[in-house]
């Protein structure tokens, strides 16, 4: 095996398990936000009237994830930056 084949197996390897990782973490919070008692956010007037905005649990669960799969996303591309010296390895 190459050296280099050894360190793009190595990457591989910690990248699934970044992804297990992050699937777990995504399950907990859906968990979390599964309650009945939603996020909610108070902005009040000048009058007595306060406006409630309730946020969404599938919208919070989905930034975060999507958040993080960017993150991801630009490791990646700095990895292969600096491995092969391009940002997506054989296309010109």
């Amino acid at each position: 095996m190459s050296p280099l084949s050894g360190f793009l197996a190595v990457i591989v390897f910690f990248t699934a398990i970044l992804v297990a990782y992050l699937t777990k973490q995504f399950q907990n919070e859906n968990l979390n936000y599964s309650s009945p008692n939603q996020m909610k956010n108070t902005n009040t007037n000048t009058n007595t009237n306060t406006k409630v905005k309730t946020i969404e649990k599938e919208k919070v669960v989905a930034e975060t994830l999507n958040g993080r799969f960017a993150m991801l996303g630009l490791i990646a591309a700095v990895g292969a930056y600096l491995t092969t010296g391009q940002i997506i390895p054989g296309f010109v």
